[in-house]
């Protein structure tokens, strides 16, 4: 395992080392759904970690809420017309995608819109973004809040 790590090229690891498009054309709409979901997470645990100090269920409650299918696709259909272009497009590939879960607490459509909006996060993450990043990430906590 360390071996395999220790093979990995620096632009295989390091975000923004690609430009906008090489992320966008190498990785799937769910590739970077998934990035984008473990990095949405991370970051709203984070903002509530450093401005409170809460017991763990807690901030569990209060991370869930804002990282939910529902909560998603509802931050998503009040930002869509925010969105530029390449986002857009992102968005689109990733709600148009084929994932072979579903929420079990969301319907479909609701889960796309999710896989969508988790794609565009994972694509501002690997393309180096991270201004546009934590912008959406900030907005999407102050909308559900």
């Amino acid at each position: 395992m360390e071996e395999s790590v220790n093979k990995m090229s620096d632009s295989q690891v390091v975000p923004g080392s690609m430009t906008a498009h090489e992320v966008s054309s190498r990785y799937s709409p769910l590739a970077l759904a998934y990035i984008g979901d473990s990095i949405y997470d991370l970051m709203v645990k984070k903002h509530f970690v450093l401005i409170s100090n809460m017991q763990p269920e807690k901030y569990h409650k209060k991370v869930t809420s804002i990282v939910s299918a529902n909560a998603q696709s509802a931050f998503i259909d009040s930002i869509m017309d925010k969105l530029n272009e390449d986002e857009l497009a992102v968005y689109k590939r990733g709600r148009n995608s084929s994932p072979h879960t579903k929420a079990k607490n969301a319907s479909l459509e609701n889960y796309l819109k999710a896989t969508g909006f988790e794609a565009v996060l994972g694509y501002l993450y690997l393309s180096g973004n991270m201004d546009r990043l934590s912008e959406i990430v900030n907005e999407s906590i102050a909308f559900v809040g």
